[in-house]
């Protein structure tokens, strides 16, 4: 007994297997069997004859069904590439940029003055806080597209999220004051506003989550306030400009970056005392760890440079020069070999190779980029928040 298909059923079956592989990518379910109940049609009655005739229909049904499965399966999509967010500070906007091929994508409107972000504890969203606008927006982290907007959250210049998760808070720069939010996986709620003069700026947090530490740019001090009461526990000088803060692991120092001079202080906040300063270079601003469980980078934002710091030693090991004006916030590649940073003063981000450490590539963004983030990154170190 033969068991192939006999012509002309033969090259007509072709056409089917031709036909729904042209579906695959371009019909939905329910356009897959309007092009099943056409094919039926067209069928002739001869042609179903000579099948019925020479081919059980269980083969039949069996092929045909073989090739829909196919049709409604959904081709594998790209894998959609890594994208890095820049908030264009002074354009009231944020930039994506090809993280590969180091292109810009796209721009899309934020509110004004966005000048930090956060992503939030599950990884779902990258909040985007709007210091002037008085509001949040929450971005997909992959594509940057909005997801929502948190209207009424007052002069959010800083934010973090307590290691615990359960405290959300924004310094107000302009205001003189810190907010701090319940936050319960979702929604924020208002706790308490707290006075801080003057000029509140960075933050970061102790690793049990009762305090959250901010630095105080004009009176040059840095406070700790209790989060559970919601009060300051303490102030202390630490001098001109302080700006960016570092927990070093087991909360045993603090690393403050003094933007108003040329150094790193030390800070024992144990004891409330400054033990060290580390020269750097004039403007030093912000940090990023560097993954290697020994480094930490900081820039200086008026020498434009960034200085690697060994976070066991407190000693300086080393300088990236050769950048473009106003080095600001960093971001590290997951694979530890690179390392993005903003230049607030040239319209730019740049691209360093950490292991010859140069400058290799600059991408032209808008004015005044400062905060910037991309989901394929290294860890950043807890407790601290960015």
């Amino acid at each position: 007994m033969r068991t192939g298909l006999r012509s002309p059923w033969r090259h007509y079956v072709q056409c089917i297997n031709c036909f729904a592989r042209l579906q695959i990518s371009a019909l939905s379910n329910q356009s897959t069997v309007l092009a099943f109940l056409g094919i039926l049609v067209v069928i002739s009655f001869n042609m179903l004859s000579t099948a019925i005739r020479n081919l059980s229909i269980t083969a039949v049904v069996t092929l045909i069904f073989h090739q829909l499965a196919l049709a409604d399966t959904p081709a594998t999509p790209m894998q959609a590439a890594s994208k890095v967010i820049v908030l264009d500070s002074g354009e009231a906007q944020l930039t994506l940029i090809d993280e590969a091929k180091h292109k810009v994508l796209a721009t899309q409107p934020t509110g004004k003055e966005p000048h930090h972000l956060m992503v939030t504890p599950d990884g779902n969203s990258l909040i985007v806080a709007d210091s002037v606008s008085n509001d949040l927006i929450f971005v997909d982290p992959h594509s940057g597209k909005v997801q929502k907007r948190v209207e009424d959250v007052e002069d959010p210049y800083q934010l973090g999220f307590s290691p615990d998760h359960k405290w959300f808070v924004t310094a107000g720069l302009r205001l003189d004051r810190v907010d701090i939010y319940r936050y319960d996986g979702h929604d924020l709620t208002l706790a308490k506003r707290v006075p801080l003069a003057k000029t509140p700026s960075h933050m970061t947090f102790s690793s049990d989550a009762s305090t959250v530490f901010v630095t105080l740019q004009d009176s040059g001090e840095l406070a700790a306030i209790d989060l559970a009461t919601q009060t300051v526990k303490w102030k202390m000088p630490v001098g001109n400009t302080p700006a960016g803060l570092w927990m070093t692991p087991g909360d045993r120092d603090l690393l403050v970056g003094m933007t108003g001079e040329d150094d790193v202080a030390v800070v024992d906040w144990h004891k409330q005392q400054v033990v060290k300063r580390i020269q750097t270079g004039k403007g030093a601003h912000n940090f990023r760890n560097l993954d290697d469980g020994k480094h930490v980078a900081v820039t200086n934002r008026v020498a434009s440079t960034i200085s690697i710091l060994d976070y066991t030693t407190l000693q300086k090991v080393g300088d990236i020069d050769g950048l473009l004006p106003g080095p600001d916030d960093m971001e590290l590649s997951a694979d530890r070999k690179t390392l993005w940073v903003t230049f607030r003063f040239a319209r730019h981000v740049g691209v360093i190779d950490l292991n010859s450490r140069k400058l290799v590539d600059t991408i032209a963004v808008g004015r005044s980029p400062h905060g910037l983030y991309f989901a394929d990154r290294a860890p950043v170190y807890a407790p601290n928040p960015d």
